[in-house]
């Protein structure tokens, strides 16, 4: 099933698809003040989110974290949790799905009926307005940029690992196709990793990078969004 053209309403607020290869999903939620994902867990997949604008308060069943702008969170699968707003305006945030399946969900609790229920059906998609983010591969040798929740974002392709170098310590990465590996070619990073700065200019400078890496930098934009 394609989400490519719709939006998704929740009680909680809404989300969209803004990329997707054979790979990975990367979906956009809004999180409204006081509002809550369920607590929910996916078997099968594992889950990345970053904070792009307000706050919010992920929780897992023994205890809970607070995400501020441009924070992230890697979630392994089959672990339970729960994202709520608590910021005025809500939460914006990334959520990067590997490998892509929203079938892949189960409700433990939920505050709004649907606990031990399936995603969502089509009765609760809209169509997009064009407003709505959509991030695109970049073709070889360019870089296309955009600027979203008060965040700068670029997708570019990575020829050679010295590219991942000197990034700023305080972005957000996100392995869209590809990732590092060791010379016996063991996945250190791999599509719907999330790193920041740091971690990924550690890892560059000893492992090599796959083929084909596409990726994904979200910064802070100080400009108008």
């Amino acid at each position: 099933m394609s989400y490519k053209n719709n939006i998704v309403n929740k009680p909680w607020g809404y989300e969209y698809l803004v990329y997707e290869n054979e790979n990975v999903g990367l979906w956009y939620l809004h999180i409204e003040k006081e509002q809550r994902t369920s607590m929910h867990c996916h078997p099968k997949k594992n889950t990345g989110l970053v904070l792009l604008k307000g706050s919010a308060r992920t929780s897992f069943l023994n205890n809970s974290v607070k995400m501020t702008s441009l924070k992230k969170i890697m979630i392994r699968r089959g672990l339970f949790h729960s994202t709520m707003g608590i910021s005025e305006g809500g939460a914006s945030i990334f959520e990067i799905e590997a490998p892509k399946d929203k079938a892949d969900l189960v409700r433990l609790e939920d505050s709004y009926g649907r606990k031990l229920s399936p995603y969502e059906g089509k009765n609760k998609e809209v169509p997009k307005g064009e407003e709505c983010l959509w991030i695109t591969d970049p073709a070889e040798g360019e870089v296309n940029s955009y600027s979203f929740c008060d965040c700068t974002m670029t997708t570019e392709n990575i020829i050679n690992k010295e590219q991942l170098y000197n990034r700023n310590d305080d972005d957000i990465f996100i392995f869209l196709r590809g990732g590092l590996r060791t010379k016996e070619d063991d996945q250190i990073a791999q599509p719907g990793d999330v790193l920041d700065g740091l971690t990924l200019d550690k890892l560059s400078r000893v492992f090599e990078i796959t083929d084909k890496v596409v990726l994904l930098s979200i910064g802070a934009n100080n400009g108008d969004s």
